[in-house]
């Protein structure tokens, strides 16, 4: 598929890529302190249940997937959003602006049916570059890529111990097409921020845009937490401790109304570790290597 770019509009990929052409779709956009915006239908992405508060009369209701991909455009009339569509089962988009700061910049990239939102920077790079075996012109959004390539393909590797070898602030989202899966991280240091929450229709909703979140998903929302990761199949885990569970605390906002849940190690609580056989004992993300 060959796909050409523009800030004023959306694009949607329902074509299977060519197998032949193995990378010929590869696209790649840097810049600085941008906003961006993940959606994901509830059949791709099953959040925890906790993040979800249920709505009353008080409360405003969520908005559906195209009502929030308008507040996100709305957000930046001057800077149009550059954006795309996966029918109706993923939407990604992300709008540029000014700045000088490593840990605000952005870079998205595609490739082999493997898109992914890049936030800020990683200190390593060129290690893990070396360490991939990859071009010199990789950027972190390419290298998470083919580190993502490696846990699906290669296995097994943890997932948690890959990206333990990520060094700076960092946050991202993957939406790999060809698997159905989605797979976001956010690191320590809390320079990079991510939101996530529940749209009015279950879908999942993901934007470092506080206000585009708020206005998007009522009360069903909160700070997606650092030194985590998310996969579709796995869930949420810890990256430092990914063997003990995430216990939800209830979160209340300045009204006294439940507004979603931030998620914390309980370092008494671990997972049960049950063996795999066949192919599942290669899959990095199994709840085995959690």
């Amino acid at each position: 598929v060959a796909i050409s770019l523009s800030f004023h509009s959306i694009y949607y990929i329902t074509k299977p890529q060519n197998p032949v052409c193995k990378s010929s779709f590869i696209l790649g956009y840097q810049n600085y302190q941008e906003k961006m915006l993940a959606i994901f239908n509830k059949g791709l992405v099953d959040p925890p249940k906790e993040l979800n508060c249920p709505a009353n009369s008080q409360v405003a209701k969520g908005k559906s997937p195209e009502e929030i991909v308008r507040i996100f455009q709305q957000a930046y009339p001057h800077n149009s959003p550059l954006s795309l569509g996966f029918g109706n089962s993923a939407f990604l988009a992300f709008s540029p602006s000014n700045g000088t700061q490593l840990h605000n910049q952005r870079i998205f990239c595609g490739m082999d049916n493997m898109y992914c939102i890049f936030l800020g920077h990683l200190n390593n790079l060129s290690t893990l570059i070396k360490q991939y075996g990859l071009a010199k012109n990789t950027n972190e959004a390419m290298l998470v890529i083919e580190a993502y390539r490696t846990l699906r393909d290669r296995g097994p590797y943890p997932a948690d111990q890959v990206l333990k070898d990520l060094e700076g602030s960092f946050g991202f989202v993957i939406y790999d097409k060809s698997a159905s899966n989605v797979f976001t991280a956010l690191g320590e240091d809390q320079r990079v921020q991510i939101f996530w929450g529940i749209a009015a229709d279950g879908s999942v909703v993901i934007s470092d845009n506080l206000d585009v979140i708020k206005a998007s998903c009522a009360k069903s929302f909160a700070p997606f937490p650092s030194g985590c990761m998310f996969h579709s199949e796995a869930g949420l885990m810890s990256i430092e401790h990914p063997k003990n569970k995430l216990k939800a605390m209830p979160r209340i906002d300045s009204e006294g109304a439940m507004c979603g849940a931030n998620f914390k190690v309980d370092v008494s609580s671990k997972k049960p570790t049950m063996p795999r056989v066949g192919s599942e004992a290669n899959w990095a993300f199994s709840d085995s290597q959690a």
